[in-house]
Order: C-alpha cells, then structure tokens, then sequence
C-alpha cells in the first residue's frame, strides 16, 4: 500500500451557507503533484441517519421533500450532530424531532461516506429500538410523514420508486442484517 499523499496547500475557493468548497494541492509519494477540490465539512460534528425500528419486523420511514431532486422522497430520519452532542445523542435528538419517537437501545451500525473523491463528509448509521413516544420541534418546514414499514419487504419499498436515496438503502439491508443475526442467537 502506497504512503498517504500530503495535503501542501489547502484553500477556500467557494462558500454558501452549507457548504465550503476546499482546493488541494496533494503531492504523492512519488513525487507527483495533483489538485483536487472537495466539498468540505461544514464545521459541525458530522451526520446521522437512524432507522427506527417499531417493532423487530416494522422500520419507521418518513417522507420528505428533496430539494436536490425536487420531489418527495421515502427515506430514514437524518441530520447533523450539533455541537457538543455526541453521534448517539444526535440520532435520538433527530429522532423525536422527524419521527415523534426516542429510543431505548441505539447501536451503532457503520460510518457511511458518499462519493468519498469529492465530499469529506461521513454521516453514522445508527439502529434506534425499544422506541417511546416523545415529539421534539425540528427545523423542518411542514409535518414529516411517518410511514411503517415491514423491513423483509425492502425491495418492494424500492419498486415503488420513492426511495432512492443510496445511505437509506444501505442502512436498510444493514439493519435488516445484523437484526436477523441477533434474533438467530
């Protein structure tokens, strides 16, 4: 396995409100020089997304609006860590917030990166059980929809075409696994 390159220049090129986009210049252990741009953590403690199970056959979905594809997707319940909140608090805060729901038992499932080229942004996968109700006001701009789901039936809930977001499908198959793996023992 090749030496990590090293990052010799790091700059700003462009910032919004949620994202700062970052030029590098790496120089590889051979010598090599290369620039490369990223979309940059936005300085918070990174993502979660959390599936919520009902019961051990139902996961809670929700149904929210997507601006990067305009149209309302089925998907889990996801946002940033605040500061000072650990990934575990977080997937509870976000939970009540969307869902209406905390939990008992939270586990940690994987870390998930998405186009890992071009973004430095991770986002935690956490399974949310023994759930109780308690509502919590989110910064979302309508009601989400909460919508059970039988988790065996994860490939219809794909047919339907209503949910294509790739971390939620991952996540899904993820929980859906390790949950048939403890049931077994």
């Amino acid at each position: 396995m090749a030496e990590k390159p090293t990052i010799l220049n790091k700059t700003t090129i462009a910032k919004s409100r949620l994202f700062r986009i970052e030029s590098l210049d790496i120089q590889f252990s051979n010598g090599e020089l290369r620039n490369y741009e990223r979309l940059a953590r936005s300085g918070s403690g990174g993502a979660v997304l959390v599936v919520p199970m009902l019961d051990s056959e139902t996961v809670l979905l929700i149904r929210e609006y997507s601006a990067g594809v305009h149209r309302y997707e089925l998907g889990l319940p996801k946002g940033k860590v605040d500061a000072g909140e650990s990934f575990l608090e977080a997937a509870n805060r976000e939970l009540k917030e969307e869902v209406g729901f905390g939990a008992d038992i939270l586990h940690h499932l994987s870390t998930f990166s998405m186009a890992p080229s071009y973004l430095e942004h991770t986002t935690e996968i956490i399974l949310a059980r023994e759930l109780y109700a308690e509502k919590l006001l989110g910064d979302e701009p309508e009601e989400l929809e909460v919508i059970p789901w039988p988790l065996n039936n994860i490939n219809q809930l794909l047919a339907t075409g209503e949910c294509t977001e790739a971390r939620s499908i991952a996540a899904l198959f993820m929980a859906r696994e390790y949950l048939q793996a403890i049931q077994r023992f």
